[in-house]
């Protein structure tokens, strides 16, 4: 379980702002974190991993005080980033330039860890033939499969992910996204998310927290924060099928156009072909939208 009330000044594109979140991640949850680029969502990712310290607050992780200062008098308690059992992958990479990349998930194991974590890692990323390779000769999709490894080698209490897919290939992606969620899963594992994929975020997280100028303006489950005053009633468009749910005889299909989410309906016999992830075109037909499957 976390608790965190953290507030910073930021200095933004448009001027100082402040950061002030008040915020609680139930043990286990994936929590996104979602929202323009420099509205803080980095900075508050640093700021748990201890790379970074607020100016006020308090932050307890599993009823431990990793932060606390509530007057600017006082000393502040910050517990050290290694004392933190966090696993941060961070948007650059952050990789060792002079070691391998099995180097660089053998250095992120837990002391007493056993490296068979490592292969099973590469594997899972389908980094088994680069594992001797070091980070200067990899592409930033690769470089990015190696970030992820690293961060989930030590089995971390929490798991900070910045923009953790942005740069891989659709079915890359997928895989990698059923992977990380099997793994959180499994582990239990609460991990803390930073993306600007609609579709991403709608897959992998339990909650969403949409920020503005440091400020969490609304959240909730990706369904009710994306499809709040986002819906449209006249299309035609191709998307992905994010869910499809059963309601009586009908059926509720989500589909991602673009960056919106998009809610119809479909028969029971039009919902027996769909899947999600499957593509479809989207076309108005009078006042009652048409769900037409695309062949791959």
């Amino acid at each position: 379980m976390i608790q965190a009330h953290l507030k910073k000044r930021l200095h933004g594109v448009n001027g100082e702002f402040n950061l002030d979140v008040n915020f609680a991640v139930a043990e286990g949850e994936l929590l996104a974190l979602f929202g323009d680029s420099g509205v803080g969502k980095t900075t508050l990712l640093r700021c748990l991993a201890g790379l970074e310290m607020p100016e006020q607050g308090c932050l307890t992780v599993n009823n431990q005080t990793w932060f606390k200062s509530f007057h600017q008098k006082t000393i502040p308690f910050n517990l050290p980033p290694q004392q933190r059992h966090v696993g941060y992958m961070f948007q650059d990479y952050a990789l060792f330039p002079n070691m391998t990349v099995r180097e660089n998930l053998e250095f992120a194991l837990r002391k007493g860890s056993d490296k068979k974590r490592v292969d099973e890692l590469l594997a899972m990323m389908s980094l088994g033939e680069l594992q001797h390779r070091k980070p200067e000769t990899l592409s930033g999709g690769q470089k990015q499969r190696v970030a992820l490894a690293r961060a989930l080698a030590s089995e971390p209490q929490l798991l900070l992910l910045d923009e953790p897919f942005s740069a891989l290939d659709d079915a890359m992606r997928s895989h990698l996204h059923d992977e990380v969620l099997r793994l959180q899963q499994h582990d239990g594992m609460t991990a803390i998310m930073v993306s600007h994929d609609v579709g991403e975020v709608y897959k992998l997280a339990n909650r969403v927290m949409l920020m503005e100028a440091g400020q969490i303006v609304i959240q909730g489950s990706p369904a009710e924060v994306f499809s709040k005053g986002q819906t449209s009633g006249k299309f035609r468009f191709t998307g992905k099928i994010l869910a499809i749910e059963a309601m009586d005889v009908l059926h509720a299909l989500t589909v991602l156009v673009g960056n919106q989410i998009v809610r119809v309906v479909a028969t029971g016999d039009e919902a027996t072909l769909l899947h999600v992830g499957d593509s479809v075109l989207l076309v108005s037909k009078a006042f009652n939208p048409m769900v037409l499957k695309l062949e791959k």
